[in-house]
């Protein structure tokens, strides 16, 4: 636990001096540490003040600013207890607005914009200090029957347990770079994930696509669906932005470029318990304008299909490196 703790000071006093401009005094290091969904669940549940506004508190988890899945996982908690049981998410569009505080509470609003006959629309606000730092709109179904198609999964993927690793840097060859990492790495997470691709092998040009595999650890039994999907909410904000840089490694890396999400979108097609591995199959299309756009599809190990996410993220070159 000491040499976990030294970890996570060291990463965020190098991330916070040389990437996001705040005084480190200033900076209150969370005490808390997630290892299980149940301890997930308890961050996710938030504390209802009335009808429509909700409380919620942040994890450190190795960044200086709040996780994006935490925030989307929250919103999403917040927007479900305001819709009756039988409506169920079908899809969430968000926005980042503003870097979220670790150390102040955020304080969630939801606007309750329709109840129609077959879909609910929830508008919901996410503040710290008075001030916007996200935005979501979630849109509700009632339980219907029509057409089903969907894609293939893909074809020839390892399977997780031929796997071992998320992300590998070489030591030797990125020593900066890997050291970075492995602080980020040995910071607890209520999930594991194993990549097809963990390798980062900077000066390589690498292909847009990402095959990660991820699992939460120690579920709780009979979880409803609509609290699953806040689960993967929280995991879909992992290995997106990440994918949009990898075709620019020759050049770009985590340390000479600014990175951050500033919309995501998720769409709930199939329900599923977390009893087993979920396959998340990314591609980015492109790249352009200082922005880089990722699309996922998640699947069952026997190819359900799951979910779709897209998201938008901030990929800047720096003009000064640190």
């Amino acid at each position: 636990m000491a040499e976990q703790r030294l970890l996570m000071i060291s990463v965020i006093l190098y991330v916070v001096s040389h990437h996001c401009r705040r005084q480190i005094a200033d900076y209150q290091l969370p005490c808390t540490h997630m290892q299980t969904t149940s301890e997930l669940l308890d961050l996710i549940e938030l504390k209802q003040l009335s009808e429509t506004v909700f409380q919620g508190t942040s994890n450190f988890m190795g960044s200086p600013n709040v996780f994006g899945g935490q925030v989307v996982a929250q919103a999403l908690n917040a927007a479900t207890r305001t819709v009756p049981a039988e409506r169920i998410c079908h899809s969430l569009h968000c926005y980042f607005i503003l870097p979220g505080n670790l150390s102040l509470p955020i304080m969630y609003h939801v606007m309750e914009i329709r109840d129609g006959g077959s879909f609910t629309t929830r508008f919901i606000q996410a503040k710290q200090n008075d001030v916007p730092i996200f935005v979501m709109a979630a849109s509700f179904q009632k339980k219907e029957e029509g057409f089903f198609h969907q894609v293939p999964m893909p074809e020839g993927v390892p399977l997780p347990e031929e796997l071992s690793q998320w992300i590998h840097v070489d030591e030797n060859t990125h020593p900066q770079i890997a050291g970075l990492m492995k602080a980020y790495l040995n910071i607890a997470r209520p999930l594991e994930m194993r990549s097809c691709q963990p390798e980062i092998k900077q000066g390589e040009e690498a292909s847009p696509y990402t095959r990660v595999w991820f699992k939460f650890k120690e579920v709780p039994p009979a979880l409803e669906w609509r609290t699953i999907q806040q689960l993967i909410a929280y995991a879909s904000d992992y290995n997106v932005l990440s994918t949009a840089l990898r075709p620019h490694t020759k050049n770009a890396n985590i340390l000479n470029t600014q990175l951050a999400s500033l919309d995501h979108a998720i769409w709930f097609h199939q329900e599923v318990d977390l009893s087993d591995w979920l396959l998340f199959d990314l591609v980015s299309p492109i790249a352009s304008g200082a922005r880089g756009l990722t699309t996922g599809h998640i699947f069952t190990r026997d190819g359900r299909l799951v979910a779709t996410v897209s998201q938008e993220g901030l990929m800047r070159p720096r003009t000064k490196q640190p």
